[in-house]
């Protein structure tokens, strides 16, 4: 390397350090910076052999100041370098870290989105004198260096189906998969297939995946991280950050900034902070299971030890997972401690149905255990020993019911069947010859006449069954404002000034004349869906923290729940409609928004459950939900996956899953376990989507129409199967428990 390029190297270094200072003042770079200006001028005398040695010098100088800003570097320090352009990408790990790769599902531009990587690559590894190749999927957002068409890693919905389609076929060909996340978030639009629902396919898709799958996190950016983030060992690199929203936009939000306005420096510093986004923070709290080590200030392009490292780690993981479902318990504990010892094992990556099985059961165990240190469990001894007996009792008489008794029947049942179909052919062929001898000596049967009526006659009309509405008392306190209520559809669609008193009692809350859906309380469901005085709380006294000890979230907290007299904003419940037993899970909007943190999750997973063990439908009613609880971090984002699992688990059982949306429901809920479930309705005049007008303004520049997010709208995307007015929900959802899906369910 000539002179010239070597000062040039120097000094691209001291800009990047600067850069990802973010303009914090250095003076050590400020006065490196200058000597290597002036050091062409100084030592103009000097062989070039004595000019490469002080340039050697200079950059062991360097190197040293780099490990010393590389030890202060701030969260969003590093938020900086994951960002930054010099970077590594996904084709700089697919040329260095595998020995053998094609690319497929598009090429750069030519692309169905450019910013999704696919690649079938090969890791070859010695055995003596015998080289073994083992394929894997590698997915993962490519960001490239500066090249615009990759949407610097924002992944549009038709990409993360690009990921599953190929993860999907992985999975037939039984190769594992290495997900790497690098993303800022997924692009936030709501055309078929819908940002939020192929996020909440994906997870839904990946929790059953019978392959080993390994994800590296980079830059893992909310739920764009989590459309290719589920897997059975995650690493993270050192340098890089896992976080439920950007720090900028958590500043956004928590210093209510509007318009065009941006943050100041110092929110924004505080809030990466506080949301504990590095990797030496997710390793803590367990949701990265280790660290890939990176050079100081972050790997770049030209790093190749680190590229080594990477390989090293990513096959050490995969060795591990499919070790760990192998074979026999006693002899997968034996195998797994001498793998331990012996760094130099190869192992076969390929599982026999037993594996697989053994794998996806492992992989719900594993996120079942997550973020239990995050929420508070008020319970009294008393009442977890009540909790833990009542779960025995149940389980017990599941496993008797549904386990023993109910194949029982179902085979005399079968048994029976079939020989009443056979009796039936034998006394059929009977009565034929009979009627036919009959027939031929002039005798007709009255049964024949009987049926030419049936056929040829007047049909009869019925009574039509009456609605089916229930009127429990409750009074919304809109019916008790004495004034006249406006239909914000009344200059269009020429609707009459209706009494409040009348609108919110009679009416239900929806206009007489057009249809519109007011806003109510979620009171007024808990009131008139529900059969009289059949709901049962559960679960009340798990409540919502701040486990990362975010500043003055507490006092919010606290004032939430004086305020609501509720714990989260999750209620928990088991009621009966019409006589059904149903078990049910509300978001509700009037505690922060009805965001969800690991306490809802952990109450909805555990509802999940308790309908599992019941064999009860399951209703998941969203009063309304702004996304996952920011000031929670991962602890709240990591309820995606988590309660998407569970809702699988329970589907997969044999249950109905129902999903009901009220109000305006947005974000992480949406974009995974209210969005997987098969049947989702929604209340007329509700609003759903991925994001909301503004996020979507900040993030791609498009200003929306006031409809984007209509319920219709969502209906005609295919995201929702029904739209209801609030007046016929009971009637609809009784219609839908009595009619669809649920093979398993108590009354079937």
């Amino acid at each position: 390397m000539n002179i010239e390029k070597k000062l040039q190297d120097l000094q691209e270094r001291v800009t990047y350090a600067r850069d990802i200072l973010g303009g914090t003042p250095r003076s050590e770079l400020d006065a490196f910076s200058k000597e290597i200006a002036e050091f062409s001028a100084k030592n103009t005398e000097l062989t070039d052999e004595l000019q490469n040695r002080a340039l050697d010098s200079l950059d062991a100088r360097l190197i040293a100041m780099e490990s010393a800003i590389d030890t202060q570097l701030t969260a969003m320090d590093k938020v900086r370098i994951v960002r930054h352009p010099q970077r590594m990408c996904l084709k700089d790990i697919l040329e260095n870290v595998y020995d053998n790769y094609t690319e497929i599902g598009g090429q750069d531009e030519h692309s169905i989105d450019p910013g999704m990587l696919i690649a079938r690559a090969y890791i070859t590894r010695r055995r003596g004198k015998k080289l073994i190749n083992q394929p894997v999927m590698v997915v993962g957002q490519e960001k490239g260096h500066g090249e615009d068409f990759r949407n610097g890693g924002s992944i549009k919905p038709w990409g993360n189906s690009k990921a599953l389609k190929y993860m999907k076929v992985a999975a037939r060909e039984q190769i594992p998969i290495h997900a790497y996340v690098n993303t800022p978030g997924s692009y936030p639009v709501e055309d078929f297939p819908g940002a939020a629902q192929q996020i909440a396919e994906n997870i839904y898709e990946m929790a059953g995946l019978p392959v080993p799958i390994i994800a590296i996190f980079s830059e893992g950016g909310s739920g764009g991280a989590e459309a290719i983030g589920m897997a059975d060992k995650r690493l993270m690199l050192s340098h890089g950050y896992y976080s439920v929203i950007s720090p900028e936009g958590a500043a956004a939000i928590e210093g209510h900034i509007r318009g065009s306005e941006r943050a100041p420096a110092e929110l924004i510093e505080s809030c990466a902070l506080a949301q504990r986004i590095t990797a030496q923070d997710n390793l803590e709290n367990g949701y990265i299971d280790e660290i890939i080590q990176e050079p100081p200030l972050g790997a770049r392009a030209d790093h190749f030890d680190f590229y080594k490292q990477v390989r090293e780690q990513v096959v050490r993981a995969t060795d591990e997972i499919a070790l760990s479902v192998r074979g026999v318990r006693l002899f997968r504990a034996m195998a797994m401690r001498h793998f331990h010892r012996h760094t130099d094992i190869i192992v076969r990556w390929s599982l026999n149905e037993t594996a697989r099985e053994r794998l996806i059961a492992k992989r719900f165990k594993k996120y079942r255990k997550l973020a239990q240190h995050a929420y508070k469990d008020n319970r009294s001894l008393m009442d977890k020993l009540t909790a833990t007996s009542s779960g025995i009792v149940s389980n017990t008489s599941s496993l008797l019911v549904y386990g023993l008794v109910k194949p029982f029947r179902q085979r005399v049942g079968r048994i029976i069947e079939e020989a009443t179909d056979e009796i039936h052919v034998v006394t059929g062929k009977i009565d034929a010859v009979v009627k036919n001898g009959l027939k031929k000596i002039g005798i007709k049967l009255d049964s024949n006449k009987q049926q030419e009526m049936e056929l040829t006659g007047l049909s009869t009309s019925q009574e039509t069954k009456p609605a089916i509405t229930s009127d429990n008392g409750y009074i919304s306190p809109q019916a008790k404002m004495d004034r006249e209520v406006t239909c914000p559809h009344a200059a269009k669609r020429g609707c009459l000034d209706i009494w409040a008193r009348d609108l919110f009692t009679d009416f239900a809350g929806v206009c007489p004349h057009c249809g519109y859906n007011f806003p109510m309380e979620y009171q007024w469901y808990l009131h008139n869906l529900f059969d009289k005085d059949s709901l049962q709380e559960f679960n009340r006294d798990i409540a919502a923290g701040n486990p990362t000890q975010f500043p003055n979230f507490d006092a919010r907290v606290d004032a939430a729940k004086k305020k609501t007299g509720l714990q989260s904003s999750c209620m928990t419940f088991n009621a009966s409609l019409e006589g059904i037993n149903i078990t049910c899970a509300t978001l509700i909007a009037n505690f922060r928004g009805g965001s969800v943190g690991a306490a809802e999750g952990e109450k909805f997973i555990r509802a999940l459950e308790l309908a599992q063990t019941k064999h009860q439908p399951f209703l998941a009613y969203v009063h309304g939900t702004a996304g996952i609880r920011i000031q929670e971090g991962v602890n709240g984002l990591i309820q995606m996956p988590r309660c998407t699992m569970a809702v699988r688990k329970y589907i997969e059982e044999g249950g109905l899953y129902i999903v009901l949306y009220d109000t305006n429901s947005y974000a992480g809920p949406v974009a995974s376990f209210l969005g997987c479930s098969p049947y989702q309705y929604a209340v007329r005049s509700s609003r759903l989507g991925f994001a909301g007008p503004g996020v979507i303004k900040e993030t791609t520049g498009i200003e929306i129409p006031p409809d984007y997010h209509n319920c219709y709208k969502g209906l005609s995307r295919g995201h929702i199967q029904g739209v209801w007015s609030r007046k016929d929900i009971r009637k609809n959802l009784h219609q839908a428990f009595l009619t669809i899906g649920g093979r398993n369910l108590y009354y079937r």
